[in-house]
């Protein structure tokens, strides 16, 4: 973990949704850059996550938790700050769209699942953590937003990143006179491995295929650079907007789609 810039050097950080994809690479790198990592996931995977990090000579627990309700983050974050003796920077990347399909096609059971995928655990989370931060007397929180607030075959998931966009704003607001600043990163679409736990793991037809497809299409033709973004170009934003280097940015949502400002 030697010969990198040390941006987090002495800081204790929570990333949640860590198990897989830019929350697995956030952790990694930040624990690289000095970092003592809490990786917080539902998933068994954040174990083996952890584990890497400490291979490699990092700090790192890993934390066992659903984040989807109130218990499940407020236990999180007081199990986090018992094993780091604090929370200075909190990165709030759970999320993402369950299904990808016309809104018509959404009922009322599936509509409620994106809305607790994608806001809740960044609401309880923000909440939990806050009481610390302001105690400490300061703290960075950056929350994982998306561009698909403009995008197509995913309303109800676009509806829960509007929602985190807002809050960002309306809690840094609250806070930045506390030493708390709160932005969000919007990533586009982001090449990474294939998630060993799907979000959807149910058979697709060709219609669901079709519309999964569509989504695609759309996400690159509205970059600008007609591409998707790669795990390193979303970290390097999420981990920036953390670090002491964006101290004057607050209340920012930084799009990360190749142009693209959702």
């Amino acid at each position: 973990m030697s010969g990198r810039a040390q941006r987090f050097a002495g800081k204790a950080m929570v990333v949640t949704g860590a198990a897989q994809g830019i929350g697995r690479q956030v952790a990694i790198e930040a624990a690289a850059e000095g970092a003592h990592v809490a990786l917080v996931d539902r998933s068994e995977l954040a174990n083996e996550a952890a584990a890497d990090i400490v291979a490699s000579g990092g700090k790192a627990v890993a934390i066992l938790a659903d984040l989807e309700s109130w218990q499940g983050a407020t236990g999180a974050i007081e199990e986090a700050r018992a094993a780091l003796g604090r929370v200075d920077v909190l990165v709030n990347n759970v999320g993402g769209a369950i299904w990808m399909r016309p809104f018509e096609h959404f009922d009322e059971t599936q509509i409620e699942a994106e809305i607790r995928r994608s806001l809740f655990p960044t609401m309880w989370c923000c909440r939990a953590v806050l009481p610390l931060m302001i105690e400490a007397g300061g703290g960075s929180i950056v929350n994982v937003s998306s561009i698909a607030t403009r995008g197509i075959n995913r309303v109800p998931y676009s509806a829960a990143k509007g929602a985190v966009n807002a809050l960002t704003v309306s809690l840094a607001m609250e806070n930045a006179e506390r030493g708390i600043r709160v932005n969000a990163v919007a990533p586009g679409g982001t090449d990474a491995p294939v998630r060993r736990i799907p979000r959807n793991d149910a058979a697709q037809d060709e219609r669901d295929k079709a519309w999964m497809q569509a989504v695609v299409d759309q996400t690159k033709a509205t970059s600008f650079m007609k591409r998707y973004g790669t795990l390193a170009e979303q970290t390097n934003a999420i981990l920036f907007m953390a670090s002491d280097e964006a101290s004057y940015l607050t209340g920012t949502i930084l799009p990360v789609g190749g142009g693209d400002s959702g």
